[in-house]
């Protein structure tokens, strides 16, 4: 049986790379995938909290935090493809306003 401080562990370093690939990296689709790591990270630890307590809430809530993250990564992905057609690129530093 795993310790739940190693669970915890995995999750923060987890969450710590998603944090540094939002704040490092230009590109949006790297940004895009950060975040989706830091959703992860959380998951990570809703089931290892879950598992401490010998509840399924974590596994519940892990469920519909996958279904949140689906419908975000849709959304995004069609956003991102609707500003590459009409910039020809997705770098974040190119996009000074929203207004097109």
């Amino acid at each position: 049986m795993i310790p739940l401080s190693y669970v915890l562990l995995l999750s923060a370093a987890l969450f710590a790379i998603g944090v540094l690939g939002v704040l490092v990296r230009r590109h949006a689709i790297v940004v895009f995938m950060s975040i989706e790591l830091m959703l992860n990270a959380g998951n990570v630890a809703l089931v290892g909290y879950g598992r401490e307590l010998g509840s399924l809430d974590g596994q519940v809530f892990v469920f519909f935090v996958l279904a949140v993250a689906a419908a975000e990564a849709a959304i995004g992905l069609a956003l991102l493809i609707a500003v590459f057609r009409h910039r020809a690129t997705v770098d974040l530093d190119r996009f000074v306003r929203l207004r097109w």
